[in-house]
């Protein structure tokens, strides 16, 4: 079994291609600000979009995406700020959520959630 690094990583590029065979423009992977990392940045169409990835190998303690916390929330929400100041993007933001269920690089299920949350409610 992968361990968990190697198992978010591999959650990470599956969902990187899912969102680009769906016509998103990949721009930041792994991207930093502070303490958060935003996995993926990208746009589709004008719109900029912040992307959590949840990779896990059960869903025995619930689906990966119940595991984005409110404080995980706080810190990307933080790190949009910063990113959207940096490149001077003026037009709509949002946040998905892209959840794995991965058993191998052939047998996984995803769930892509656009507006996964609303930073701020």
């Amino acid at each position: 079994m992968a361990t968990h690094n190697e198992l978010g990583k591999a959650g990470e590029e599956i969902a990187r291609q899912h969102l680009e065979e769906k016509g998103f423009r990949i721009l930041e992977h792994g991207w930093r600000y502070r303490r958060a990392e935003v996995d993926l940045i990208a746009l589709d169409g004008p719109i900029l979009v912040f992307v959590e990835v949840k990779t896990r190998s059960s869903n025995r303690l619930g689906e990966p995406e119940y595991f984005v916390t409110a404080s995980k929330e706080r810190l990307l929400t933080s790190a949009a700020h910063a990113y959207i100041e940096q490149i001077n993007h003026q037009d709509e933001i949002r946040f998905d959520l892209v959840s794995i269920l991965y058993r191998s690089a052939e047998d996984y299920e995803l769930r892509h959630l656009p507006d996964a949350f609303f930073p701020g409610l």
